[in-house]
């Protein structure tokens, strides 16, 4: 096969990212998770022999980290001397050097830093965003803040947030529900509406802690809300109750970032589980699966909400055929020397080639191991 560069290495860091404070949402409060306090992120860069250059993330909150950087450091050896173009050959050369392990969940989500690193160089190298390089439908992308509405925080506080996010240009608010007391919820839900006002947009996600009567039930008392989405009422995998909870709401249900392939997001689109789709390039693989599976939500007609990591999907979100939203969490941004801009309700696609962003010296600091491959 011809080539016009060949890549000559890959480097890989394992890094911890701190939360100021512990969070918590209905898994927790349910007994089934700890309060989180930290992100573990794994990075990949790859250069190639003509300069070029490109950086890539995935990341796994509580326990996963350490295994998605091991399963990485086994695979990306298999990119040396590779063409970083043939991104789509690479990454099922990527999955079936481990497929022993599976073509989902941790397996892929290894290959994801990798993957976006691919995209990013390419990116790079033909000078456009990430967004201008896929096909872009818009520069800016309808943006919503989630990080301001956890459970563990008080509802005072959770009122001071959302106007915190929406003098800062966020267009909508998102807040966690799903408590074992569905008073609490209603009660949550009540302030926040009534301090944005009707019009604002609202979501809330209940992060699967409901069952399906309770969801029925707690879904029919929302109505009165107008909310945008009613995200996660049910255990990820139930596709059927999802469905039957979407034919029986008037207000939209939104679910898929638990998910970690195209082919789980294709059985919630064929059971007509979600009108609001919510992949997560990182845990199902990477650009290269989000790109396949956005062409089947497109032609199903369905809204896309991908889940964390803005500074992917805001690229990828652009690039969907019909109106996305795209979802505010500050979180990452001290692992990066820039920052994303957002007005009157909406997130800039930044004009940076590639994803946009740089590592900081803070991500650095953090870096509890590192590898490097060359040829």
């Amino acid at each position: 096969m011809t080539t016009t560069d060949r890549i000559a290495w890959v480097r890989l860091a394992s890094i911890a990212l701190p939360l100021n404070t512990p969070v918590s949402d209905a898994k927790v409060f349910t007994g089934r998770q700890k309060p989180m306090t930290e992100v573990a992120m794994l990075f990949a860069e790859i250069g190639t022999e003509a300069g070029h250059g490109g950086i890539g993330f995935g990341y796994s909150k509580r326990a996963g980290g350490q295994g998605q950087y091991a399963h990485a450091r086994e695979i990306a050896p298999e990119l040396l001397g590779e063409d970083p173009n043939d991104i789509g050959r690479l990454w099922e050369k990527l999955v079936w050097a481990g497929a022993s392990v599976g073509r989902s969940g941790l397996a892929t989500q290894a290959i994801a830093a990798i993957d976006i690193a691919l995209w990013d160089c390419k990116a790079k190298r033909a000078g456009l965003p990430l967004a201008k390089l896929l096909g872009t439908h818009r520069d800016s992308v309808r943006c919503y803040n989630t990080s301001g509405g956890f459970l563990h925080t008080f509802i005072d506080e959770m009122l001071e947030n959302a106007t915190a996010a929406r003098d800062r240009g966020i267009g909508g608010i998102k807040i966690k529900v799903g408590h074992p007391d569905p008073r609490v919820d209603l009660a949550r839900v009540t302030a926040v509406r009534e301090h944005l006002g009707d019009d604002v947009p609202l979501m809330v996600d209940a992060n699967q802690q409901w069952d399906r009567p309770t969801a029925q039930r707690i879904g029919r008392d929302f109505e009165r809300f107008g909310l945008v989405w009613i995200e996660e009422p049910l255990d990820a995998y139930d596709s059927t109750g999802h469905a039957a909870l979407a034919a029986a709401l008037d207000t939209p249900i939104a679910t898929g970032e638990m998910l970690t392939s195209v082919g789980e997001h294709a059985e919630l689109i064929r059971a007509g589980a979600a009108d609001v789709l919510q992949p997560d390039a990182p845990r199902i693989g990477g650009i290269t699966p989000f790109v396949r599976l956005a062409a089947l939500a497109e032609q199903h007609r369905l809204q896309l909400a991908p889940h964390f990591a803005m500074e992917i999907h805001l690229h990828l979100a652009a690039a969907y055929g019909l109106e996305p939203w795209v979802e505010h969490f500050e979180w990452l941004e001290p692992l990066f020397n820039e920052r994303l801009e957002i007005k009157d309700g909406r997130m800039l696609v930044p004009d940076r080639p590639g994803l946009g962003v740089t590592m900081s010296e803070q991500a650095a600091a953090w870096t509890v191991d590192r590898c490097e491959f060359d040829g």
